[in-house]
């Protein structure tokens, strides 16, 4: 098996190669004067099952078009098969028609990475894993929730609370909350008829007194998470942390989100910024000797 560093995954690539044992595969990338972006895999990949690394993160196109491009070279080269890690799937939030004309970007996504040979796709914390029953193609979707948890267990956090935004992401803090041996609980959003203002309160846990940990898929603006803060400020929280996946969060973002009371964002390295703390590299690698 060879494992390929994209450009926008390099350094977490070379980490999943050790782990695994087997060799790594660095990429020529560049781009050309008019912008147009250039890959070459620096090695034979023939007859090797082929594993291409690479998130799409910002500037998502870009780092979504190396990405097709490193899948057809591998193709093209005569791989004997291809897997698509990509950590943060760039796309995934358009999954269905909201609106009439529009199309379903998550789907696009995995139709033309199907159509160019991928065999499988691995991704963490997908926005909705449901769209990929909808496509032809082997996926798994792993859970970054366990690791996060277990980063604060091992900062002395056991015992404290485990917050989701809301329901729908409650199976979130209830995987966190049987790793910090701590009460989960999560939040319901209420506008207001008349002013259109959003509100978040209580749907289940308790705040009074206690440290809570918020855990989310993807951090960007920020504003649910702010919300959610000052939301158990008020109902008595000791402190709150934040915790998700994906964060895409701005230095001025991640100062908002701070002055609105939560004390740190702790996010992986799909997405590799200042905030990453926790890496997906053993996840990764582990799901790949079970799968190749």
């Amino acid at each position: 098996m060879l494992v390929v560093g994209g450009p926008a995954s390099a350094e977490l690539a070379r980490k999943v190669a050790q782990l695994v044992g087997c060799r790594f595969v660095e990429v020529e990338a560049r781009k050309f004067p008019d912008g147009e972006s250039y890959v070459r895999l620096t090695r034979e990949v023939k007859d090797e099952k082929t594993v291409i690394v690479q998130s799409t993160y910002p500037p998502q196109d870009t780092h979504l078009l190396q990405l097709l491009l490193l899948v057809d070279a591998a193709t093209r080269s005569r791989a004997s098969e291809v897997t698509a890690v990509v950590p943060y799937m760039a796309y995934a939030r358009q999954d269905k028609v909201f609106r009439p004309n529009e199309p379903v970007s998550a789907e696009v996504v995995l139709k033309v990475l199907r159509e160019l040979g991928t065999r499988r796709i691995v991704t963490v914390d997908v926005h909705s894993p449901e769209v990929f029953s909808r496509v032809a193609m082997e996926h798994v979707n792993l859970s970054a929730i366990g690791i996060l948890a277990r980063h604060f267990l091992d900062l002395g956090f056991k015992g404290v609370s485990a917050f989701a935004p809301d329901r729908k992401a409650a199976r979130m803090a209830e995987e966190a909350s049987k790793i910090l041996g701590g009460s989960y609980g999560w939040f319901s959003k209420q506008r207001d008829r008349v002013t259109g203002e959003v509100s978040m309160m209580l749907e289940r846990g308790e705040a009074e007194g206690r440290e809570i940990v918020i855990f989310d898929d993807i951090i960007s603006s920020g504003g649910t998470v702010m919300m959610a803060a000052r939301t158990l400020k008020k109902a008595g929280a000791r402190r709150v942390y934040a915790a998700c996946t994906h964060a895409l969060t701005s230095r001025e973002s991640y100062m908002k989100i701070l002055s609105s009371g939560v004390e740190d964002i702790v996010s992986t390295d799909t997405i590799p910024t200042f905030t990453s703390k926790v890496s997906v590299a053993g996840l990764l690698a582990e799901t790949l000797r079970s799968l190749l």
